[in-house]
């Protein structure tokens, strides 16, 4: 449920979602953001749909606003407008309105849940002995390590360090305290290390429509290392990162998804925060869907946006 808030017209919504994001690290900004969503469905009287969905829109764009990663933002602030809005006809506004409330709470505990159903999907795949190579820190691929972990399996993990914030450290630190065996290398080691390995698994912050990624810098790198060296590529990401983009390479990806806010206005000297991987290095995306191939996100995409 979310938090309660005194009934004001003014709510602050970028101050609400980032004191979500500071109130628990392990959150990520697309369950926060639809969490904002909630609450402003809940605590403000809306008119018309039209009202609400420009209310909605106006959120969205606000938290896009902020210096954080805005891929996850955006997709989850779509898929909660669409679940919650769909099918509203020759009804009440009151009665709309409740109605969306009980859409928009199942779609949040679905959501919730869905780290631990990507975790488990992984499990046959992470076995006794294996080597696995993740790039930075993953929440996601975390839990599923965590979970394997937890089922007495024995394995080694290699983490990058995940420049330019080093989360890779981080990452390392949350794996030492659930007793994995890790060690953590160079983001430039990642062709050393790949022949000594049985997988890559990594995260995402954003699945697009052609089957392909965009996470964090260095994961097209590691994409094109594995398949040149014959290794299984894993994305691990939850489906309210499936984003209605298209690219066919590094410069089609929008500069607000790249960098970051405060360095929008000339981007000609700034290192890029993510990169593009194409379906074509992708083996399996493992998502609360179920385990799909690159080919096949296409269509979930559409199913969701039915």
């Amino acid at each position: 449920m979310p938090q309660t808030l005194d009934k004001k017209d003014d709510f602050d919504v970028v101050k609400y979602f980032l004191k979500l994001l500071d109130d628990d690290k392990d959150l990520s900004s697309g369950i926060a953001a639809i969490k904002t969503l909630l609450m402003i469905l809940e605590k403000k009287q809306f008119g018309t749909i039209h009202i609400l969905q420009n209310t909605m829109l106006e959120a969205v764009a606000a938290m896009r606003n902020t210096d954080l990663s805005i891929a996850a933002v955006v997709s989850g602030g779509e898929l909660f407008c669409r679940f919650i809005t769909l099918s509203l006809d020759d009804r009440g506004m009151e009665e709309c309105r409740e109605i969306m409330l009980h859409r928009g709470k199942i779609f949040l505990a679905k959501l919730l849940n869905s780290r631990n159903v990507i975790a488990q999907q992984a499990q046959r795949f992470i076995t006794d002995g294996c080597r696995v190579l993740t790039h930075s820190r993953s929440r996601v691929v975390l839990k599923a390590l965590v979970t394997a972990a937890k089922a007495n399996k024995q394995f080694h993990v290699f983490v990058t360090q995940g420049g330019p914030d080093n989360s890779g450290e981080q990452m390392i630190a949350d794996l030492e305290r659930a007793g994995i065996d890790c060690t953590l290398i160079l983001d430039s080691a990642t062709g050393y290390v790949m022949e000594s390995v049985d997988f890559v698994m990594v995260g995402a912050e954003a699945v697009v429509e052609s089957g392909g990624i965009i996470n964090r810098i260095g994961s097209f790198t590691m994409g094109l290392c594995a398949q040149e060296m014959k290794k299984p590529f894993y994305v691990l990401a939850e489906s309210f990162k499936f984003t209605r983009l298209y690219p066919l390479n590094q410069r089609d990806l929008p500069d607000e998804y790249k960098y970051s806010r405060k360095h929008l206005s000339d981007v000609s000297k700034v290192h890029p925060l993510v990169d593009y991987t194409p379906p074509a290095y992708i083996t399996l995306l493992f998502t609360d869907l179920g385990i799909l191939t690159p080919s096949a996100v296409s269509d979930e995409l559409i199913k969701l946006y039915m």
